[in-house]
C-alpha cells in the first residue's frame, strides 16, 4: 500500500481489494452466448489471466468488433516442438493465423473471438504452458538469454529463471476454475472471501513487474530495462553468482514530466542459491511501497528513484535475510542476436531466424509460419527458443539435420544466410494499430517500409552496411524498448512521432528526445543532416548512437534534460 494511508486508491486497487481471487464475472460471461465482450471491470481481471480485450480499430467506423489478445507465459522463451505445433494450431483455429513473438520471449495471439477463448487457453494449459500472470499487476514472464553459443553457464541461468518463475507464480484458484473447470467461484464462500496470496498479498502489486536473467557479454535481454535483473557472473564455465540490478522500466506518458524511462541500478552481488529470496524481497518492497493511487506513477523504478539506491539495497537485504556483496566486474558488448547457423558449446547446432517485427506469418514467397510448423513436425527433438529481439532460435540441432532443415526452410522461401538487411535485423516494433487500444500512431505496419527508406538514404550517403538500432512504438509506453535504441520513433498522433537518438549497442545508455514531433513523411529530411554529420565527423568506428550522444545531443539539449521525458539515468 501507499505509505500514506489516507491516499485514495485507484479504481484498479478497489477492484482487486473486492475480489482477491481475480475472478470477476468472467466465467458467467464466457457461458453467455448473447454477448461478445466482457464488462469494463472484468477486462482488468482478464489481464491477470493473460488476456486483453481489444477491438479492430480499422473497423470502428462500422462499429466496434471486439476480440482478444492472449499472451502466453513461457519462462525463458523455451518451447518444445510439440508446444510449437499446439500454438500454431491455436493461431490458425482461433486467431488471425499469425504468431506474434514479443519482446519478453512470449507468443501473443491476436484476433481471438470470445467464443474461442476458452478452448485456446485450455489447450495452452494442456501443452504445459500457461497464460496466467502474463499480464496484470504481478510479476510477468521471466526472460533469460536464449543463445547457447557462449558458455555452459547459460543452462544454469535458464534453470534459475525457470525455478524463479515457479516460485513467483500467483496462487489464485480462479484461473483453473474458470478456464479448466468452467465454474464461477462464489466470493461469498469463506475460503474464497478470505483468500490472500502468500507473496503478493490481498491486492497484488501496484502495477506490472518484470524480471530478466542475462549472460554477459551479450545483453540480449536489455536487462537494465527490467524492474529486477540478474546479471550472471562467471569464472570459466562456472556460474559464481549474479549482480542484482533494480529499478529499470520504459513506460512514460507524453507531456507528463513525472514519468520517464529509467535504467536499473546495480546494487550488489548474490550467490545463485539466494536468487529467489532476493526476487521475493524486491517484489514485496514494491508491493508495500509502490504508488497505489496514481497508476502512471505505480512502477518500482519510481520507488528506487525517490527512495534512493541505498535505502532500496538495505530494504531488500533486510527482507531477504541476505547481505548483498559488492558487485562484480562484467562487460556488455551487444544486445543483438546471432543470425544464421552457429555451434553451441555442447557441440550441437542452433539456427537463429529473423522475424520481421516479431510477426510469424505466411506471405507470398515467405511462408515462415508454415515452414516452422513443418520443422516442428519433422524434427520433434529440436527446441524452439524465442528471443527478446522478437526472433526464433531453433536449438539442439544435430549435425545430421542441418542440411535437411535448411532445405525444408528454403522450400518456403525462408533463408538461413543473408536473411535480411543489417538495419531490418537490428529493428523492433510494437504491434500498435489496429489492435492496441493505446496506440496513437502506426508502428508494426509502418516500420519495415520506413527502414527501407532509411536504407536508401544511407546508401545515397555512402553508409550502406552500417548497423543502426532502430525501434518504433505507437505510443510512449515503450513496449519495443524504444528508449534504448540509437534511433527511435515514438508515436504521438497519426503519422507523427517523437524522434529519440543516442542509445548504444550494449544496452547501457538511454537515448534522449531530439525532436518533439516529426511527420512520418519527413523523417528522411530530418535524418539526412544527422547521418551526413556522422559520416563526416565521427571517430574511427563510432556508431551512430554514440556519435549522437557525444556530439548531436549536447548541442541540442542541455546535459540532464530530455524534453518531457526527464530520464533519471543517462549513463
Amino acid at each position: 500500500m501507499s505509505d500514506d494511508p489516507t491516499t485514495l486508491l485507484s479504481k484498479n486497487e478497489v477492484l482487486k481489494q473486492n475480489d482477491p481471487l481475480l475472478a470477476g464475472t468472467i466465467a458467467a460471461t464466457l457461458a453467455d452466448p448473447t454477448t461478445d465482450r466482457f464488462t469494463e471491470d472484468d477486462t482488468q481481471f482478464l489481464k491477470f489471466h493473460g488476456i486483453y480485450q481489444q477491438d479492430d480499430r480499422d473497423l470502428r467506423k462500422a462499429g466496434k468488433k471486439f476480440m482478444m489478445m492472449i499472451r502466453s507465459r513461457i519462462p525463458g522463451g523455451v518451447m518444445t516442438a510439440a508446444q510449437w505445433i499446439t500454438f500454431d494450431d491455436l493461431a490458425t483455429n482461433y486467431g488471425n493465423n499469425t504468431l506474434r513473438v514479443t519482446t519478453r520471449q512470449c507468443i501473443q495471439f491476436h484476433g481471438v473471438l470470445k467464443s474461442g477463448l476458452g478452448a485456446l487457453i485450455k489447450q495452452i494449459h494442456e501443452s504445459l504452458l500457461s497464460t496466467l500472470a502474463a499480464c496484470g499487476d504481478i510479476n510477468r514472464n521471466i526472460t533469460a538469454s536464449p543463445t547457447p553459443a557462449h558458455t555452459k553457464v547459460r543452462e544454469q541461468v535458464y534453470a534459475d529463471a525457470l525455478q524463479s518463475a515457479l516460485a513467483l507464480a500467483p496462487k489464485t484458484k480462479a484461473y483453473h476454475a474458470i478456464w479448466l473447470d468452467h465454474v464461477q467461484l462464489d466470493l461469498a464462500e469463506p475460503e474464497h472471501k478470505a483468500f490472500v496470496d502468500p507473496l503478493y498479498g490481498p491486492t497484488y502489486l501496484p502495477r506490472k513487474f518484470k524480471i530478466s536473467f542475462v549472460v554477459p557479454p551479450v545483453n540480449d535481454m536489455d536487462v537494465f530495462t527490467n524492474d529486477l535483473g540478474f546479471i550472471a557472473i562467471t569464472e570459466g564455465d562456472q556460474l559464481v553468482g549474479y549482480n542484482v540490478a533494480v529499478g529499470g522500466g520504459m513506460g512514460r506518458s507524453h507531456g507528463n514530466v513525472q514519468t520517464f524511462p529509467r535504467l536499473a541500478d546495480v546494487i550488489g552481488f548474490v550467490a545463485p542459491e539466494h536468487v529467489i529470496e532476493i526476487a521475493k524481497a524486491v517484489i514485496t518492497t514494491f508491493r508495500d511501497h509502490g504508488d497505489r493511487a496514481n497508476r502512471k506513477h505505480a512502477r518500482f523504478k519510481y520507488v528506487v528513484e525517490e527512495r534512493g539506491v541505498d535505502w532500496v539495497r538495505a530494504e531488500i537485504s533486510r527482507r531477504a535475510g541476505v547481505a548483498l556483496a559488492p558487485a562484480r566486474a562484467y562487460e556488455f558488448t551487444t544486445t543483438g542476436d546471432l543470425y544464421g547457423w552457429h555451434r553451441a558449446v555442447d557441440g550441437s547446432l542452433f539456427l537463429t531466424l529473423f522475424v520481421e517485427t516479431g510477426r510469424i506469418k505466411d506471405v507470398p514467397g515467405h511462408a515462415q509460419k508454415t515452414a516452422l510448423r513443418q520443422v516442428a513436425e519433422k524434427f520433434p527433438h529440436i527446441e524452439f527458443r524465442l528471443s527478446a529481439n522478437q526472433n526464433v532460435i531453433l536449438a539442439n540441432v544435430p549435425e545430421r539435420d542441418r542440411a535437411g532443415l535448411t532445405a525444408l526452410l528454403a522450400t518456403h522461401g525462408v533463408k538461413v544466410d543473408k536473411q535480411t538487411s543489417i538495419l531490418h535485423a537490428a529493428s523492433m516494433a510494437c504491434p500498435s494499430l489496429p489492435t492496441c487500444g493505446l496506440a496513437l500512431a502506426e508502428s508494426e505496419r509502418m516500420l519495415p517500409a520506413l527502414i527501407d527508406r532509411i536504407e536508401k538514404l544511407g546508401g545515397e550517403l555512402g553508409l550502406g552496411g552500417e548497423e543502426i538500432i532502430i525501434r518504433s512504438t505507437g505510443c510512449p509506453n515503450g513496449c519495443a524498448r524504444p528508449y534504448m535504441a540509437e534511433i527511435a520513433f515514438v508515436g504521438k498522433a497519426p503519422g507523427r512521432y517523437q524522434l529519440w537518438l543516442g542509445g548504444n549497442a550494449a544496452g547501457t545508455r538511454l537515448n534522449r528526445v531530439f525532436k518533439e514531433t516529426v511527420k512520418e513523411t519527413e523523417i528522411e529530411a530530418e535524418l539526412r543532416p544527422l547521418l551526413t554529420r556522422w559520416r563526416d565527423e565521427r571517430r574511427l568506428g563510432e556508431r551512430f548512437g554514440d556519435f549522437c550522444s557525444r556530439i548531436v545531443l549536447p548541442e541540442q539539449i542541455p546535459a540532464g534534460a530530455a524534453g518531457d521525458a526527464a530520464p533519471a539515468t543517462l549513463s
